[in-house]
């Protein structure tokens, strides 16, 4: 009897081989999409500039996202992931009362400096607002109703002044991400900013958003 041979005949493709292609290419396409978007900004984007960069043609991404929108989408998805993963690690590092929200302000500075172009989304989608900003909302709900759920133990424990939780983490996250952000504009006026220059202004930040939150005496 002669044995058949298993071994994939010459130009066959092992299985999975082309689904690995497939999510290859598209972590390619989400990559250079997020970067662009983040800081060139969406509508300054066309696909056309992203396939060049890519070294594919434009009806290659149309075929994993069926529009520029839905593109945006996906991106959005993949950088709220990475968000909540590394706010959420904050709060797990850190100890308790207003260690936590400073363990939060340190970890968006240090994402700030890493990945600019992740902050830089989240104020591309607040500019955009509507279905973008919606969908930022909803990816990010883990993290929100973590955060909201601490502010109110806080105060249940006198430690943050009373107020609106949900309100006081919207403040809260538009000041952060405005400070964070305008490293932008650091770079852009003095270069790049300096460790010791972005350790400063976080400080004044942390400063301020501690007198606002528990009191100057805190």
């Amino acid at each position: 009897m002669t044995a058949t041979s298993t071994a994939p005949r010459k130009g066959s493709r092992r299985p999975g081989a082309r689904a690995q292609r497939t999510r290859e290419t598209e972590d390619r396409i989400l990559t250079v999409a997020l970067d662009s978007f983040g800081t060139r900004g969406f509508e300054a984007t066309s696909l056309d500039d992203l396939a060049a960069g890519l070294g594919i043609t434009k009806q290659a991404i149309l075929y994993h996202w069926p529009s520029k929108r839905a593109l945006l989408d996906a991106v959005v998805d993949r950088a709220c992931l990475e968000l909540v993963v590394e706010l959420s690690g904050a709060l797990d590092e850190a100890g308790s009362g207003w260690d936590r929200i400073e363990s939060v302000v340190r970890r968006i500075f240090r994402v700030g400096l890493r990945r600019p172009e992740l902050l830089g989304l989240l104020r591309e989608l607040g500019r955009l607002g509507g279905d973008a900003s919606a969908r930022l909302i909803e990816d990010m709900r883990p993290f929100i109703d973590r955060a909201t759920a601490y502010f109110e133990r806080e105060m249940d424990a006198g430690r943050i002044r009373r107020c609106d939780p949900a309100l006081l983490l919207v403040s809260a996250y538009s000041t952060v991400l405005g400070a964070a952000t305008d490293l932008d504009v650091l770079r852009a006026i003095d270069g790049e900013p300096t460790l010791r220059s972005t350790a400063v202004r976080r400080r004044e930040l942390l400063g301020f958003l501690r007198a606002a939150m528990c009191g100057p005496d805190a």
